[in-house]
């Protein structure tokens, strides 16, 4: 982005989770996704912005106008698919590969936190690369911060009482600030895995074209439209579903037991009732249809009815 230009930023916070420590009746503590500008200034979960200047993808960020045909009968390049219900990656049968997670032990230190979350991301992208092939999109690469920057490609940050941690698709990066992470979870390891698996759930929708096929749907200048709160209804329930399907690619090996899998399962069922998250039933549903459903088409809250991503 240059200087002058303006950057939306329609964050969605998530409900509180009211075991949280950190919850007051004035604070909104969850998770957001926070919107990333294409190259055609359009927000990746949010609808057409007036922007001053010009407006350029993040360093890094795949744009599927650079990919070239392959010569031959070769396979063709994997590319983004701007579709929701019908977008490839949640075609039936298509499933997650089994991973084995060894991660380092859990702690304050930031440094040391940092290397956790790194670590867990490895193993998730590990676990989505063979579905990602099988639609033959790409695999970018998600990178983890855990200070917080005053601005990022999804410009402002937002404050410690609207967020537990964040996604911006347009530098691919998973925002989860030590303080705030710690401040809602302490050292309870699956809080720490829902966490991280949803909004590498987030990350998964911006590769495969999910979050750019969303933005263009949207219709309000803040997304707070009656259709567009159900547009990002749909993002977040699907992301909840992502992350338990990964959760149940390494649930059972290597650090991940099956009752840490199911005690972050539960995890997702903890927040409230919420206008863009969706009720705590739903919540819960969707994740459960990840976890137990083991392929990506239980993931596809696009196909389904109104009452069941409310």
């Amino acid at each position: 982005m240059t200087g002058t230009d303006e950057v939306p930023r329609p964050f969605t916070p998530s409900p509180p989770r009211p075991e949280s420590p950190r919850n007051t009746g004035a604070a909104v503590v969850g998770l957001l996704i926070v919107a990333a500008l294409t190259t055609t200034g359009m927000a990746m979960a949010g609808g057409p912005r007036k922007i001053d200047g010009q407006a350029l993808p993040a360093s890094g960020v795949y744009t599927s106008e650079g990919a070239k045909a392959p010569a031959g009968n070769a396979k063709p390049a994997p590319k983004e698919v701007r579709e929701l219900e019908t977008n490839p990656l949640l075609a039936e049968g298509v499933t997650l590969g089994a991973v084995t997670c060894r991660l380092p032990a859990i702690s304050r230190e930031p440094a040391k936190l940092e290397t956790y979350y790194k670590t867990f991301v490895s193993c998730l992208a590990e676990a989505w690369k063979p579905a990602l092939d099988q639609a033959n999109e790409p695999a970018l690469t998600a990178t983890v911060q855990v200070t917080l920057p005053e601005t990022s490609a999804c410009g402002k940050a937002p404050s410690e009482n609207e967020a537990v941690a964040y996604y911006c698709g347009g530098d691919t990066t998973i925002y989860a600030p030590t303080q705030w992470m710690l401040g809602d979870a302490g050292l309870e390891r699956s809080r720490h895995l829902a966490t991280m698996a949803h909004e590498y759930g987030h990350h998964i929708q911006r590769s495969s074209g999910i979050l750019s096929a969303a933005a263009e749907k949207m219709s309000s200048p803040d997304e707070d439209s009656p259709a567009d709160k159900e547009l990002v209804r749909r993002i977040e329930l699907q992301a909840n579903c992502f992350g338990a399907l990964a959760l149940a690619a390494a649930s059972g090996r290597g650090s991940i037991s099956k009752s840490l899998a199911n005690a972050a399962l539960d995890d997702y069922g903890r927040a409230d009732d919420s206008d863009t998250h969706g009720s705590r039933r739903n919540q819960l549903k969707w994740a459960k249809a990840g976890f137990s459903g083991k392929t990506t088409s239980a993931c596809n809250t696009w196909a389904a009815p109104a009452a069941d991503v409310k």
